[in-house]
């Protein structure tokens, strides 16, 4: 029996000598290291530079109002949600995409899905220029009509109640036909569509 204690004894003195030896040394101030002994050239005058870039948050979107027409071919206004800060080629990016499940059975657009918006800019107060592809000229019957009330309508929500729009196409200044049918080649306001 005693033979088995001294056994047990000497097996945890064993352990104990073992822990010790696998403790963090500590030291009570710092000290230095001879530069032969610091890792991974952390010595480097030049330390590597990184870079990093910041993603938008998903949640970084704005609610926007577009304009399709309703089943009696009327405006009719739609929320979307366009990422911040939501410039005005954004929200007619919106509008292009035409309606989605989720608006009124029967919301309907005159716009063609080849149709783009190339650029819409403020060129001056109460006036913004709203420049269409090509596909956008093609537009004809009562559908140019409606499309000029649907872009006129996106664009006087967003921008303000007394915004005219002045239409080109790829870049050259065009005519376009308000509601009662007549050509406006200066600025289109939405009044000409109630």
């Amino acid at each position: 029996m005693r033979r088995r204690v001294t056994m047990a004894v000497l097996g945890l003195a064993a352990l104990a000598v073992v822990a010790a030896g696998c403790a963090i040394p500590t030291q009570g101030s710092p000290s230095t290291m001879a530069p032969s002994k610091v890792p991974f050239d952390l010595l480097n005058p030049h330390p590597p530079t990184t870079t990093t870039s910041t993603q938008p948050k998903a949640s970084s979107f704005v609610a926007v109002q577009v304009f399709f027409l309703n089943a009696a071919e009327a405006l009719t206004a739609a929320q979307r949600f366009v990422a911040a800060p939501a410039p005005l080629t954004a929200v007619l990016g919106a509008l292009l995409e035409g309606p989605s499940s989720s608006d009124p059975q029967g919301t309907v657009t005159a716009i063609p899905s080849n149709v783009r918006v190339l650029s819409a800019v403020q060129t001056q107060p109460g006036i913004v220029t709203v420049n269409m592809n090509a596909a956008f000229g093609a537009i004809t019957g009562n559908s140019i009509e409606e499309a000029v009330g649907q872009i006129v309508a996106t664009v006087v929500e967003d921008v303000g109640p007394n915004t005219g729009v002045l239409f080109e196409i790829d870049g050259q200044r065009t005519s376009v036909p308000i509601a009662n049918g007549s050509q406006v080649s200066g600025p289109v306001y939405i009044i000409e569509f109630l």
